[in-house]
């Protein structure tokens, strides 16, 4: 008799759990498909724009950064992969920031940041000079 009660009894609590977990799966997606059809909001469009100035400030913690364009101080939220380069970001800096504008033009965050590379040295000056001592 115990050897049947055992199994009856975790037979019945399983049902049970799974009934309590139905229940709750059932009833979430039902809250957000009424959301979904009695809120059509459309999505406003962005569109892409690189802007290129100086790093005034970058703050990893509030995924911000501040850059100087045209003499004018802007801040902008920062999304995606760029919120990973704010840690190397050092003010001074000169960047190119991709931007998420809206409609009106107006930047809604970054998307992506790249350091302007420093004009480089030129090398044949060393090359030229380390041959003539050699003569």
């Amino acid at each position: 008799m115990k050897k049947f009660l055992l199994p009856l009894a975790l037979v019945l609590v399983a049902g049970v759990a799974a009934q309590a977990a139905d229940t709750k799966s059932a009833s979430k997606p039902a809250s957000k498909s009424t959301a979904k059809t009695s809120a059509p909001a459309k999505a406003p469009a962005l569109k892409p724009h690189t802007v290129e100035g100086e790093v005034v400030s970058a703050d990893f913690a509030a995924k911000t950064i501040t850059v100087k364009v045209n003499g004018e101080e802007k801040t902008a939220p920062v999304h995606g992969k760029a919120v990973a380069r704010l840690k190397t970001l050092k003010a001074g800096e000169k960047v190119s920031l991709t931007c998420m504008d809206n409609d009106k033009g107006e930047h809604q965050y970054v998307t992506a940041i790249k350091l302007e590379k420093a004009p480089a040295m030129s090398k044949a000056p060393a090359k030229t000079a380390g041959k003539k001592s050699s003569k």
